[in-house]
């Protein structure tokens, strides 16, 4: 029996008030959504390696109000739409989609459109750089969906951290390491490699340094109308291996300066990061559209540097420094 059923078979929940279907509005007028949020609700996500991955989500469940003269919707099918829908806890395109179909028959005459949202942490495991240690590495993620004129539009979101290491900083750096050697050996016309090498070495050979910061990436993807897994795992592999300085779990010694290297083979301003994953998500077909936003948390600064990239295909995607449907 679909679980609307029971809502017009009880007779006991019949006989009593119902001022959400009996009674008018105060006030006539539409309403752009309604419903709830925070709701808590585990759910099952693909993982790496196709295996399932349990999260702890909060949903946000709405409804359109159209009929201007009706009280209110009925935030109980809401809540329990989600628990029949979600009854096995498979979160993907499907079930995503089976969710906002029923939210709206389920307020049939009152909505036509409706949205969803799940938000929870994706934990990965990351392995070490160099070594064979390996920790535990978690990614804020929403997924938003919305039914409207009989069409579905899903979005993915997350937010990637990495290290960016300041290419000017490093020029000057360099200079003021020249600076230093010239000063040092001024008086020297032949140096032997043993001197240099040591000299390279000592506190004096790395005078200054150039200022690196943690710096995230929040990516928005657009995907149509998605029937599949979740490509969660998939979308921050990319946008990792073309930044090439995620930040680590786990490290030892040897990790870190390998992580060092990547910092200094990688220099970038904000500008360089947007252009790299903005060119790598443009090479993937299926990703519909999609809004970059990457935030350099300055380490010479009290403010933080940002850029922001659109494929700009559908024009909901502002190029504003944030947007959200809700």
């Amino acid at each position: 029996m679909d679980f609307l059923d029971s809502f017009d078979n009880n007779t006991s929940l019949n006989t009593m008030p119902d001022i959400a279907s009996r009674s008018k509005a105060l006030t006539s007028s539409v309403l752009d959504w309604v419903g709830m949020s925070e709701i808590e609700m585990p759910v099952v996500v693909e993982g790496p390696h196709q295996r399932d991955l349990p999260v702890s989500a909060k949903v946000q469940a709405f409804v359109n109000l159209t009929d201007a003269d009706a009280k209110g919707i009925h935030m109980s099918r809401l809540y329990l739409g989600l628990e029949n829908v979600f009854e096995d806890r498979r979160l993907n395109g499907l079930s995503i989609k089976k969710v906002l179909t029923t939210f709206a028959s389920s307020h049939e005459g009152l909505s036509d459109s409706a949205y969803v949202e799940f938000a929870f942490d994706y934990l990965v495991k990351r392995q070490a750089l160099i070594t064979d240690f390996s920790g535990w590495k978690g990614y804020p993620v929403k997924v938003a969906a919305t039914l409207k004129n009989d069409r579905v539009g899903l979005e993915l979101s997350v937010k990637i951290p990495y290290s960016s290491t300041c290419p000017c900083s490093a020029a000057l750096a360099r200079q003021l390491i020249q600076q230093q050697f010239e000063s040092d050996f001024a008086d020297k016309k032949q140096l032997d490699m043993s001197t240099v090498l040591d000299w390279i070495g000592s506190e004096k050979g790395i005078v200054a340094t150039p200022h690196s910061q943690r710096s995230y990436a929040q990516i928005k993807i657009n995907l149509g109308c998605w029937n599949e897994e979740l490509p969660v795992l998939v979308m921050i592999d990319r946008v990792e291996s073309v930044l090439k300085t995620a930040v680590q779990t786990a490290v030892k010694r040897e990790d870190e300066q390998e992580f060092a290297r990547l910092n200094g083979k990688n220099l970038m301003f904000c500008e360089d990061a947007a252009r790299r994953i903005k060119t790598a998500l443009e090479q993937v077909p299926e990703y519909e559209d999609f809004w970059v936003r990457v935030n350099h948390l300055e380490s010479l600064h009290a403010h933080d540097a940002v850029a922001i990239a659109v494929k700009g295909i559908e024009r909901g995607y502002s190029p504003l420094p944030e947007r959200q449907a809700i």
